[in-house]
């Protein structure tokens, strides 16, 4: 059995752990029981109506949030030519083609996000089974094998995150800073949930959003009530 301090217990008391909260109850409830002495990452986790065994049923994207994550990302972006000079111009943090396949199978891993030009993934591929288990992968559906790799990095510099669903039907995403404030996690779950809704797969019958909850890294989970969601995007 997991070991709960008292600080944690201290905030579950706090919270109504049956009762589903709308957004701006919730989010009060989060920030104001994060006691970590950090700055705490703030997650929302979305049970869906789909069965991701079905490829007709998964739900998989990407989104910048207008606030960011509160995250410095290290991109990495696999280009020769001019496009390694547009990469860095856009802040990317590493570029390089072949010289960087090679320091890769050596091991290193320094960076979070990846780019490439369509004509290194001929290259990039040899560094599958390193870079795909560990999310590092760049890839053609999440906006990250293109050539326009200064807007690429761009967006991942802004705050640009990915996420698919997990095989219980649940996604999750991180939507900011405890220090952001209840306004701007406010607006960047609203920039999430929209995307989230507009890959709705069409496969997907029922209910789609059966379940929501935020919660703070060390925090416990407030649940959401997944019918005020289009209330919250009719406010943006």
């Amino acid at each position: 059995m997991a070991f709960r301090g008292k600080k944690y217990k201290n905030a579950v008391k706090m919270i109504d752990r049956i009762n589903k909260y709308g957004f701006d109850e919730a989010l009060s409830l989060t920030l104001e029981n994060a006691y970590a002495k950090f700055d705490e990452t703030v997650d929302v986790a979305v049970r869906l109506g789909v069965d991701p065994r079905h490829a007709d049923q998964m739900v998989r994207g990407s989104v910048v949030l207008p606030h960011g994550t509160g995250r410095t990302v290290r991109v990495l972006v696999f280009a020769k030519g001019e496009k390694e000079k547009e990469a860095l111009d856009a802040g990317a943090d590493f570029v390089g083609s072949d010289d960087l396949v090679e320091k890769i199978k050596g091991g290193w891993l320094e960076f979070d996000k990846s780019v490439a030009t369509p004509d290194m993934m001929g290259t990039v591929g040899k560094l599958g089974k390193i870079l795909g288990p560990r999310g590092l992968m760049p890839n053609a559906k999440l906006g990250t094998v293109t050539f326009d790799v200064a807007r690429a990095v761009s967006d991942l510099k802004a705050g640009k995150i990915d996420f698919r669903v997990e095989k219980a039907g649940v996604v999750h995403a991180p939507v900011g800073r405890v220090s952001f404030g209840k306004e701007k996690i406010l607006q960047n779950m609203t920039a999430f949930f929209e995307m989230v809704l507009k890959l709705k797969p069409s496969a997907s019958k029922g209910t789609y959003l059966k379940g929501v909850a935020i919660s703070t890294t060390m925090g416990p989970g407030v649940k959401i009530d997944p019918l005020v969601v289009k209330d919250l995007l009719k406010q943006a």
